[in-house]
């Protein structure tokens, strides 16, 4: 085994379940230290749901408050309890969540950012349409993954991810980068170990730093900069759609497969072996064509 293989798969600490940068994690709200919490939101209604979104979101990517408050609206917003249009008074999230000002203000800025809110002179902040979104933000990702429109949203990043990687594959195999291809190996190589041993959270994190890399070895900076929504989908997937989702030795022989493929700089065949791994379930089946034989 490798030096990195070695190193990821020993590096398993008390943090098993902190993801590392880039990627998402997601720790119950009642494991958040009781400093960390945050109110649990009431707003205008007493709706159970609302308590339930809070105790998922409040332990998740942010560590403080400014964090939390992020990942709470954000995920209300995304889910419909705060709908389009609806007015978010500062003075009045701030009481509801027991935070400052100054946490509310910034909170909101990145929720501007991402295309959630909008703030107007005289108008103030509100929720935007959800064809306002940035529907290829990681958060965004995430939150729709764990709301109503976690169905479209396993179906669009299963049809976003068969259009970006097979490209990647086929332009990967001109490339002739033998300390990516290396690496690509370490990783099929830490999966199988993580495999034998059961250890699901070492092979989902192979993985995902796989295909990250396969992009990166693609040599495209605009698919490069793509490389999180992969990681994000990687993570957010929840059920066996690709090959990815759950690990098995029939996932682990297509990534072996297209390490093989970019070895022998073999773009069509790079190109079939992701297309092959992308496509093992009915639900892809039916909005992708099947693997072209070469």
């Amino acid at each position: 085994m490798s030096t990195l293989a070695h190193t990821m798969m020993t590096a398993r600490t008390a943090d098993a379940g902190l993801s590392a940068p880039g990627e998402l994690d997601r720790y119950p709200y009642g494991e958040a230290r009781p400093s960390d919490r945050i109110g649990t939101p009431s707003w205008d209604s007493g709706d159970a749901e609302l308590g339930r979104v809070g105790r998922r979101a409040a332990g998740s990517r942010g560590r403080g408050l400014h964090g939390q408050l992020v990942q709470q609206l954000g995920q209300m917003i995304v889910s419909g309890d705060l709908g389009a249009d609806r007015p978010l008074v500062p003075e009045e999230i701030g009481q509801r969540f027991e935070v400052s000002r100054t946490v509310v203000r910034e909170s909101l800025r990145v929720l501007e950012a991402k295309g959630l809110v909008s703030a107007r002179p005289n108008v103030g902040t509100r929720v935007r349409p959800v064809s306002d979104w940035n529907l290829l933000d990681p958060d965004i990702i995430e939150w729709r993954a764990f709301g109503p429109q976690r169905d479209d949203q396993r179906r669009e990043l299963a049809e976003l991810r068969w259009t970006i990687e097979p490209l990647a594959a086929r332009l990967a195999a001109g490339h002739g980068r033998e300390d990516i291809q290396q690496r690509l190996g370490d990783m099929v190589e830490i999966m199988g170990h993580a495999l034998a041993q059961g250890d699901a959270i070492t092979f989902s994190r192979a993985d995902a730093e796989f295909h990250s890399l396969l992009i990166q070895l693609a040599g495209n900076r605009m698919l490069e900069h793509l490389s999180g929504i992969v990681s994000a989908a990687l993570q957010v997937s929840g059920s066996p759609v690709t090959g990815c989702d759950r690990p098995s030795d029939g996932s682990l022989a297509h990534h072996g497969r297209i390490v093989d493929a970019l070895a022998n700089g073999d773009p069509m065949a790079a190109e079939t072996a992701v297309r092959q791994l992308l496509t093992v379930h009915p639900e892809v089946e039916r909005v992708v064509p099947a693997p072209r034989e070469h």
